[in-house]
C-alpha cells in the first residue's frame, strides 16, 4: 500500500487554495507509475538544513527554560517551519527570544500529535507573532485523527478540540493530511504511520473515538517530518508514538537507498526496558543512523544505550537540550551541558 511504486508518497501543494474552509483535508492523488530509468537522485532534496530545539526538559547553556515538552525550528533552503509548540503557553516564545530567533516570518507549523506538551504554545505564539506579521504561524499541518474525541472521566481530554476553535478565530487554518505528503520540495510529512512492528510507545490508559468506535488511544495521528538531503534522511519526531522503527521503516519505503543522517526529537523510550532499548538500537543499525539528538521523552539512558549499540562517537549521539542544533554538514551543537 505504501511502496515506492505509489508515486513517491503523495506530493501535496502547501498553497492554501481553499482558505475559506476551516480545515483543508489533503487526500492522496491517484498514484502514477515511476518513469522508466528514474532513480533516487531525481527526488527533490534540501541542501542547507538547521534544526534548533526550542522546548525540551534540559537547558544546554545558561539561556532558556526547560519543560516536559517539545518544539523545534526547522530551517531548510530558505524555508522556516515550527514543529510542535511546547507544553506551556510561553515557553517557546521566551526560549526563541533568549536564543535571538525571530519567529514572526514563520508561516507554517507542524503538530505531530494532540498531546498538551506539544500543542500548548500554539495560540500564544500565533497571537504574539501576528502583531508583527498577520501571516505568522497561520497554517498548521496535522494528521488525520488529531481532532478525534478522547473522552475522560472529567470530560474531553483532547486539548486540540478547544485549540482548534480558538486558533481558527485568529484566521489560522489547519491542513489535515490523510497520509504521507511532500509539503515542500524535499520536505515530507509521514502522516499516520503504519505500525508494522509492535512498538508500544504510548500509554494504554486513554481511549479515542474513531470512525470504527471507541478504542485504545494509540495516538493514530502521530506523524514525523522527513527531510531528504544529499547526505541522507533527517527525521524530526515529536514523541515518536508510532515507534521510531516503524517511522524509519515507512521512510525507507520511499527512500530505500538513503541512510538516515539524523534522528532528532522525542522517541518515548524513557520507560523502555533494556530488551526494548536493545531491540530498538539494533534495528536502527539497519537504517545507518549517523546522528541522534534524543530530546524530550527519549530518556537519558536510552540515548546512551543507543549510542553504545550503534557504536556512534560521543559527539554524534547526545541528549537534546534547549538551544541544541543539528546543522547538515557540521553535525550536532549540543550546548555545554550535553557535550
Amino acid at each position: 500500500m505504501y511502496g515506492v511504486s505509489t508515486l513517491r508518497w503523495v506530493r501535496t501543494s502547501v498553497v492554501l487554495i481553499a482558505l475559506s474552509f476551516p480545515i483543508l483535508t489533503v487526500r492522496p492523488a491517484k498514484a502514477q507509475p515511476a518513469a522508466a530509468g528514474s532513480s533516487q537522485n531525481t527526488v527533490a532534496q534540501v541542501h542547507a538544513l538547521k534544526v534548533t530545539v526550542l522546548s525540551t526538559m534540559l537547558v544546554g547553556d545558561v539561556k532558556g527554560i526547560g519543560e516536559w515538552g517539545f518544539s523545534a525550528l526547522v530551517e531548510a533552503d530558505g524555508r522556516r517551519v515550527l514543529l510542535d509548540t511546547g507544553s506551556h503557553p510561553d515557553t517557546v516564545l521566551q526560549n526563541a527570544r533568549d536564543l535571538n530567533l525571530d519567529l514572526s516570518d514563520v508561516k507554517e507549523v507542524i503538530l505531530t500529535h494532540n498531546h498538551w506538551d506539544h500543542v500548548s504554545g500554539l495560540i500564544t505564539l500565533r497571537k504574539e507573532m501576528m502583531k508583527k506579521n498577520p501571516a505568522a504561524l497561520s497554517a498548521v499541518h496535522v494528521a488525520r485523527g488529531i481532532f478525534y474525541s478522547r473522552p475522560g472521566q472529567d470530560g474531553e481530554d483532547n486539548k486540540m478540540i478547544a485549540v482548534k476553535k480558538e486558533y481558527e478565530a485568529t484566521g489560522g487554518k489547519f491542513i489535515e493530511h490523510e497520509q504521507a505528503s511532500e509539503i515542500f520540495p524535499g520536505w515530507w510529512l509521514t502522516g499516520p504511520v503504519p505500525r508494522k512492528y509492535p512498538e508500544h510507545n504510548w500509554s494504554s490508559v486513554g481511549k479515542v473515538q474513531t470512525p470504527a468506535g471507541l478504542v485504545e488511544d494509540t495516538i493514530p495521528e502521530d506523524q514525523s517530518l522527513v527531510l531528504n538531503t544529499p547526505q541522507g534522511l533527517v527525521v524530526v519526531t515529536g514523541c515518536g508514538h508510532a515507534g521510531i522503527i516503524n517511522i524509519l521503516t515507512f521512510a525507507h519505503e520511499e527512500f530505500p537507498n538513503a541512510p538516515v543522517e539524523a534522528v532528532i526529537g522525542g522517541l518515548h523510550l524513557f520507560p523502555a526496558t533494556d530488551d526494548q532499548l536493545n531491540w530498538t538500537a539494533d534495528k536502527m543499525k539497519d537504517f545507518r543512523v549517523a546522528h541522534l539528538v534524543g530530546a524530550h521523552c527519549t530518556g537519558i539512558e536510552a540515548v546512551y544505550r543507543i549510542r553504545e549499540r550503534l557504536a556512534l562517537p560521543r559527539a554524534a549521539a547526545v541528549v537534546g537540550t534547549v538551544g541544541s542544533t543539528f546543522v547538515l554538514g557540521e553535525g550536532i551543537h549540543p550546548g555545554q551541558l550535553a557535550k
